[in-house]
């Protein structure tokens, strides 16, 4: 964070005045902003949060004039360093976007030409812009690669993009943006499509930089813990309009507006359990722009909405009491009692106890054969091993976490349990019948309905051309379930009774549902069959907050009515704190660590447990956290490295003797209670860890 942000003497480095955009289609006039106003000082890190359709990034495009034909500035202006940017002519614009202010993007390729070596990208910035010499860009641009903290910078310069990873692929981003040292860098959730370590290391890069060349920055995101991280203030967008913004403690720590207390009420934040303290998610959808209603745009779903007075006029924003700069778009915050949960708020539940074992795995291994090169297949074969010895178990109506980095082997251990693949070695024995080797086409009925998945993606997973009735329908006939047509009907009613959807959505088609609602659908198909174990594969992560909240305490729901047992893959540790009973860390195609998720999260930790753990960005203004960067990225499984997996970016390598940790790889250690440790450390390094998150007391 930076301390220039108190100096309001200066010069804003830009003002947005209530500013306006609309797009203009067939349909009509749709307004994606309204009313929008926001400053930023030099060296100030602004954050903008909102749900998908938001406006939020529409905003970081109306900054660059990036708005392509149908879209339009209809009100407001921006200013740019004091002067008015719609004054300037297309030549000034030229000379401002991509020199003074620059821009990241979510997808680092969609910058990057594949056909360009990325050292001839980044010397086009100073060429073009400064006009310097080869010799001079060429240095520039080397130096750069070095501030972004790149391996071997004269080997980047000569690849190509596709030949970087994605976290190397967005760094070269944020050094070309860098480049022209711009005043203004605009981040559109340029952290997304990233792994949470990688994550943490562009994070704190780009903190680095920020403070390093004096960049003011404006951080489009979703995820709230990393504009607490990243930002000094923040601007909390709802249905195009800002309902809140303020400095990020003041908004974090005395939020006025219902509808950021309902993002923060909506993520797991620590001391939320899925026992004692549900989350809370807002109930209703965003509007759509054509249908926004009169008054306050959040009215219908706000659980403090008054009619007559919440929907008798605009809106306009007020000042908070007490804090200056702090401002809400709600007409009742006097009389908001902030403290007092909503009506019907998911009360605290007693724990299920577990069963007895519904999946076991035990030593479990699968090999891919690849061929070493050639364009047709020629060349040398190599082993890729993608699962290397796993042994776990999941009992009835238990939550079992798996987590780990792309690449970890945690989707290749899904496609084994359901059957897209058949293990190398070992066993897998889903009740008692071992299922390793029988590919799904040659599962029986039962045994299929009996392991089910939940897939990341809910767009993927819907055929465009049917109602969803008929979806389900042909899912339960599948899996032979009720005997006549009328009885599968009412079974599909029932699941979508259960997935809390109206029973009016069997006629819809996809296309008509949001992506929430989609979801919903897959896990009423998940659970058609009375599955006994369901996979859910990232099932939130492509949703928006407070729609990953509904759908997470819908699957808990389930789970706990049918006794099912779930495997919970994802890279989010706080959903998984959340909720699972059981966590498994994989690295490189290995177990690293096992155990409760209590056990898990307290030290001592595998050493990569505690890097993850770091990594995690956290909402909560009471969280001190020590910082673990991981240098590198996760090798190759063609070419693992020899001993222990994770030695290559061990920051504890140095106090194993003999150099064991490139030699052998370590046996399992038993740290007690079930709780194991793939690692050489001893004791008396184990018994010093300290916990990486604390949560401090209130006051």
């Amino acid at each position: 964070m930076n301390e220039i942000t108190a100096a309001h003497n200066e010069t804003p480095i830009l003002e947005i005045e209530n500013l306006s955009i609309s797009f203009f289609t067939r349909a009509g006039e749709i307004p994606a902003v309204m009313d929008f106003s926001c400053t930023v000082m030099p060296g100030e890190a602004m954050g903008i949060v909102g749900e998908s359709g938001c406006g939020k990034s529409t905003v970081s495009l109306g900054i660059m004039r990036d708005l392509s034909n149908v879209g339009r500035i209809v009100g407001g202006r921006i200013k740019f360093k004091g002067r008015d940017m719609a004054e300037m002519s297309e030549e000034e614009l030229r000379q401002v976007r991509g020199n003074e202010i620059a821009m990241i993007y979510q997808e680092p390729m969609a910058s990057l030409n594949p056909a360009m070596k990325v050292g001839k990208q980044l010397m086009e910035v100073p060429l073009i812009h400064e006009k310097v010499s080869r010799e001079e860009a060429w240095n520039r641009a080397i130096d750069m690669v070095r501030a972004v903290r790149l391996p071997d910078p004269e080997r980047i310069m000569r690849s190509y993009p596709h030949q970087l990873s994605g976290g190397q692929q967005q760094r070269i981003v944020i050094a070309m943006a860098l480049l022209s040292k711009p005043s203004l860098l605009l981040l559109d959730e340029p952290t997304t499509a990233l792994d949470v370590t990688v994550e943490a290391g562009i994070i704190e890069l780009v903190k680095g930089l920020g403070r390093e060349y004096g960049t003011s920055m404006i951080f489009v995101s979703h995820n709230l813990g990393l504009v607490l991280e990243t930002c000094d203030r923040i601007t909390v967008m709802y249905s195009g309009e800002a309902v809140e913004t303020g400095s990020v403690r003041d908004v974090f720590e005395h939020m006025r507006h219902p509808y950021t207390q309902g993002l923060f009420r909506s993520i797991p934040l620590p001391g939320t359990d899925k026992n004692t303290r549900p989350l809370i998610a807002i109930p209703g959808q965003l509007p759509l722009p054509h249908e926004r209603p009169k008054g306050c745009n959040f009215g219908p779903r706000c659980m403090h909405f008054r009619a007559g007075f919440c929907d008798a006029a605009e809106i306009p924003m007020v000042e908070v009491d007490g804090a200056a700069g702090h401002h809400s778009r709600c007409v009742r915050i006097s009389e908001i009692d902030w403290d007092a949960l909503p009506e019907g708020a998911a009360k605290a539940r007693a724990p299920v106890a577990p069963g007895a074992p519904t999946l076991k795995i035990e030593d479990l291994k699968k090999y891919y054969h690849v061929s070493g090169g050639g364009l047709f297949g020629g060349g040398e074969t190599r082993l890729v091993k993608a699962n290397e010895s796993l042994s776990f178990e999941a009992r009835e109506a238990e939550t079992v976490a798996i987590v780990g980095e792309s690449g970890c082997g945690k989707s290749t251990l899904a496609k084994v349990l359901l059957g897209l693949e058949t293990a190398t070695e070992g066993r897998v024995t889903l009740g008692n019948q071992d299922i390793q080797d029988t590919p799904v086409e040659a599962r029986d009925t039962a045994t299929v309905a009996g392991i089910q998945m939940v897939f990341q993606n809910p767009f993927d997973t819907l055929n465009p051309s049917h109602s969803v009735g008929a979806q389900i329908m042909r899912t339960l006939e599948k899996f032979r379930i009720g005997r006549t047509v009328e009885e599968r009907r009412k079974k599909m009613f029932e699941l979508l009774d259960l997935v809390k959807l109206p029973r009016a959505f069997a006629a819809r088609m996809p296309r008509q549902l949001s992506g929430g609602q989609k979801q919903r659908i897959g896990v009423a198909r998940a659970f058609a069959g009375n599955a006994k174990v369901v996979v859910a594969d990232e099932p939130v992560s492509a949703l928006d907050v407070s729609v990953q909240a509904a759908v997470t305490e819908l699957l808990m729901d389930i789970q706990r009515k049918n006794k099912t047992t779930m495997l919970f893959i994802s890279h989010d540790l706080s959903v998984v704190r959340y909720l699972a009973d059981r966590v498994v860390v994989m690295y490189l195609g290995h177990i690293v660590e096992q155990g409760t998720t209590d056990q898990i999260f307290s030290p001592p930790y595998h050493p990569y447990t505690e890097a993850l753990l770091s990594a995690i960005p956290l909402a909560d203004t009471r969280v001190k956290k020590k910082r673990i960067v991981l240098e590198g990225d996760i090798p190759s499984a063609i070419d693992p490295p020899p001993g222990c997996p994770f030695q290559t970016r061990c920051r504890y390598k140095p106090l194993v003797p003999d150099k064991l940790c490139e030699r052998e790889l370590p046996p399992f250690r038993d740290l007690g209670a079930g709780h194991r440790s793939l690692c050489w450390l001893g004791d008396h390094v184990l018994s010093k860890m300290e916990p990486v998150i604390k949560v401090q007391a209130d006051g």
